[in-house]
């Protein structure tokens, strides 16, 4: 079965210089900013918002509007004892863990999915050691989709076993960046249809799988109503997820649904932002050996640069020291979550010891996916009786 683009969409729309081209795929971004040597996404351009939302019209605000598994409005945990501990007025987490392969990767999944559908391929390539990789495997099996999942030799077994109990084929090359290679060699003869980028300097994912991220915004729109988010906290690696979330609250504002929108703050495990802020490039050298594994890697994208200026959002570098005891403190909370979903909370301290976020905030942790894929060797919580000082008073 097709499932054909939403009507409303006329084009694809670079984000750094608002050129707008042809609807077609644009895996290495725009080719106006690619040709001046500054790599940019593009995203698809509505000609026109709908004029309101409600959970029987989110549909008509995606790029497809069909489900694969079912992925999407997740819950809210409410965490009062712990917004009371850190002194904040509310705190919750956007429990992305609850889509069908355990992340916030469905929602990209589904849509990459449903427009290789749209357009006849038969081959979905992938590069990943993780949750992206399950997920577009799960999907892909769901659209009857051959799938290339290409890794790196220490693919933890957990998301191996996954991936091929989903029949897709693991490629393994010998680093990070050999993916890349392979898939844009592939990509390039027709063989392949990419789901993650494969350029350096770097781009989004597939634009229309990016886009998937934009429903965020419209649930948490609906979860809050008239009293929205003020600040969004977003673990980030090349930006494709915190990207989403920002353009979909612009969108909201621009529709005229919103007067302002939350401040969207990215989470990184070492300060590459900063780096590519501060001229440096968008590609640096920072260690590769983070717990966060999930938000590792040394590049940047113009992507999470313009969610963070769109939104007057901050970049936060935070330490895996720390991060691992955080993970203890929400545990207490009844939430497991990965390292790199815990890497918000830790952030969120650091954002309120700069006062950058206020006692009356109402803030999110985007919770990307739970702590029971990570590997064996990063799992070590503290016991109860290390836990971070300040968490004693809860």
């Amino acid at each position: 079965m097709l499932h054909k683009i939403n009507p409303r969409i006329s084009g694809m729309q670079c984000i750094r210089c608002q050129i707008i081209h042809p609807l077609e795929d644009y895996f290495e971004g725009c080719p106006a900013c690619l040709r001046a040597g500054v790599p940019s996404s593009v995203a698809p351009h509505f000609s026109e918002l709908p004029p309101s939302l409600d959970r029987s019209t989110v549909g008509d605000w995606v790029s497809y509007p069909e489900s694969g598994l079912g992925e999407g409005s997740t819950q809210l945990s409410n965490l009062p004892r712990l917004a009371a501990a850190l002194g904040i007025g509310e705190l919750y987490t956007k429990n992305e863990f609850a889509n069908p392969t355990g992340s916030h990767k469905d929602r990209m999944g589904a849509i990459i999915t449903q427009r290789a559908l749209d357009i006849g391929v038969r081959t979905v390539a992938v590069a990943s050691s993780g949750n992206a990789g399950v997920s577009m495997a799960a999907y892909a099996a769901r659209g009857e989709l051959e799938c290339v999942v290409v890794t790196t030799p220490d693919i933890s077994p957990n998301w191996r076993r996954a991936i091929e109990a989903h029949g897709a084929r693991v490629v393994a090359t010998e680093t990070s960046d050999d993916r890349w290679k392979l898939i844009a060699h592939k990509a390039r003869r027709g063989e392949w249809y990419p789901a993650t980028n494969y350029a350096i300097p770097p781009v989004g994912s597939n634009p229309f799988g990016v886009d998937g991220y934009r429903s965020i915004a419209l649930e948490l729109y609906l979860q809050f109503r008239e009293q929205q988010p003020t600040d969004i906290l977003v673990p980030t690696a090349r930006g494709d997820l915190i990207w989403g979330i920002a353009k979909g609250y612009c969108d909201l504002r621009d529709a005229g649904l919103l007067q302002s929108i939350p401040i969207v703050h990215a989470l990184e495990p070492f300060p590459r932002i900063a780096h590519a802020v501060a001229g440096h490039g968008m590609v640096g050298t920072f260690p590769d050996d983070t717990n966060m594994v999930s938000i590792g890697g040394n590049t940047v994208t113009q992507q999470t640069l313009h969610a963070l200026e769109l939104t007057g959002g901050l970049a936060v570098a935070v330490d895996d020291n720390d991060v691992a005891a955080d993970q203890a403190v929400l545990g207490r909370e009844g939430l497991y979550l990965e390292l790199s979903s815990v890497a918000t909370l830790t952030g969120l301290r650091k954002l309120m010891r700069d006062g950058e976020i206020g006692q009356n905030a109402r803030v999110i942790l985007i919770a990307t996916s739970h702590g029971y894929k990570e590997e064996a060797r990063f799992q070590n919580p503290l016991k109860a009786s290390e836990l971070p000082e300040w968490s004693k008073s809860m």
